[in-house]
């Protein structure tokens, strides 16, 4: 099973770039984000090398990168440009590499006039790791992702909560939500390698990640 994932949240701020680090270092996967916005003080990039511990080498720049925090297709146009899903495509090189690749934003961000977040995940046909809340509200959020993603006919490989456990909410989102609940990131003090090593062999599924190269400190 090749290990690339497609990262995206029920919205801004859920925690996709923690996960997206968790996973590159538990699968030593390479991380790409094509689409970055908010550039001010630092990028998603430079965040997920310094937590999960990967180089340069294993982190590839983005194809679109705008300095405002807000969505992509605006900050495109306050740039004078156009976001264009042709130009953004999985590396050859990385083609049997195991990866993790990041959205902006959740399921129905626009990336332009006509195309959302999701139209960018159907190009890549990516196996969609769903990152979400696990507190009050999570439910519909949650709920309304999933919906939007098995609309679209796209492989949903599971949910990931983050926050503190409510068993409630996990079982809810299972049920009617009809995917599975693949891992729980706890509240953390602090974030490194070694910490996000710990919550993916306490708290994660590993059955769902068979080729998973090592989650060690």
């Amino acid at each position: 099973m090749k290990q690339q994932f497609f990262i995206t949240g029920t919205d801004t701020g859920v925690g996709k770039t923690v996960l997206s680090a968790l996973l590159c270092a538990a699968l030593e996967a390479y991380y790409w984000k094509p689409i970055q916005t908010g550039t001010m003080e630092d990028t998603d990039r430079v965040t997920v090398m310094r937590l999960a511990g990967i180089g340069t080498d294993r982190a590839l720049e983005e194809i679109y990168s705008f300095v405002p925090p807000v969505s992509p297709h605006l900050a495109a146009r306050w740039a004078g440009t156009e976001i264009n899903l042709s130009r953004i495509e999985i590396p050859e090189h990385l083609a049997n590499e195991r990866l993790i690749v990041e959205g902006a934003g959740g399921v129905l961000v626009p990336l332009n006039d006509d195309a959302f977040m999701l139209d960018l995940m159907a190009r890549l046909r990516l196996p969609v790791i769903l990152a979400a809340r696990s507190g009050l509200g999570t439910i519909n959020h949650t709920l309304l992702s999933l919906a939007a993603l098995h609309a679209a006919e796209l492989p949903v490989h599971g949910v990931v909560l983050i926050g503190e456990p409510n068993k409630d909410n996990r079982e809810t989102i299972e049920r009617f939500g009809h995917s599975k609940v693949i891992g729980q990131i706890p509240r953390l003090p602090h974030v490194h390698r070694t910490v996000l090593l710990q919550v993916f062999n306490n708290f994660f599924d590993r059955d769902t990640f068979p080729n998973e190269a090592r989650a060690a400190g």
